[in-house]
């Protein structure tokens, strides 16, 4: 297993491996994180908050995603604005504060997912999220689609589905691709389509 130190932002969402997220900062220790990691080329830890709000002390999941900035603008309200993309996952190993109220995180990286081709069964979940992101603009468009991919089909649902946090949570802990694609289809078919033909 690889270990690294890495600050951690703790957020009321989950992040994937490859997908999206977009920040706006208004906090002076994360304006400051986001420099040093643009500075540096450095990753920082997301984690999902298990109790707590993302202002205020808080209890955090102890699985995570390295994110890594790849776009950043300032905001018509004078905000930080920065874009990262999920990378490995990790688990997280201790943590302390440092003196501004930074979470600093010991993480070990957790092992890639093995490459699993979508199966059969699940093309019309591939053609509906190509459809489906396409309409959610700029966050997707420039980002590689991997539809026949098991492990990023899934993901992808896991991110843009309304579900709760700790059944998103879930869906970045399960280890098998098939299992998440398998979560995934029966949350779907719970839910009522809204959709006109």
């Amino acid at each position: 297993m690889r270990t690294m130190t890495v600050p951690l932002f703790p957020l009321g969402t989950v992040l994937y491996p490859e997908g999206p997220l977009p920040l706006r900062l208004f906090e002076a220790r994360y304006i400051d994180m986001v420099s040093q990691c643009m500075r540096e080329q450095a990753p920082f830890g997301v984690v999902a908050i298990r109790e707590g709000r993302e202002v205020g002390p808080s209890v955090i999941y102890e699985q995570g995603t390295l994110a890594r900035i790849t776009d950043f603008y300032q905001g018509s309200d004078g905000l930080l604005g920065i874009t990262a993309i999920g990378h490995e996952r990790f688990r997280l190993v201790s943590e302390h504060e440092a003196s501004d109220g930074l979470r600093i995180g010991e993480i070990e990286l957790l092992p890639d997912e093995p490459v699993v081709a979508l199966p059969e069964g699940y093309a019309a979940l591939a053609e509906m999220l190509d459809s489906v992101l396409d309409d959610l603009g700029k966050l997707y468009e420039d980002r590689p689609r991997k539809l026949d991919d098991a492990s990023w089909v899934g993901y992808r649902y896991c991110e843009i589905l309304p579900i709760r946090l700790p059944q998103k949570q879930q869906c970045l802990e399960i280890e098998d691709a098939l299992a998440r694609l398998e979560l995934i289809a029966a949350v779907l078919s719970r839910v009522p389509s809204n959709r006109s033909q």
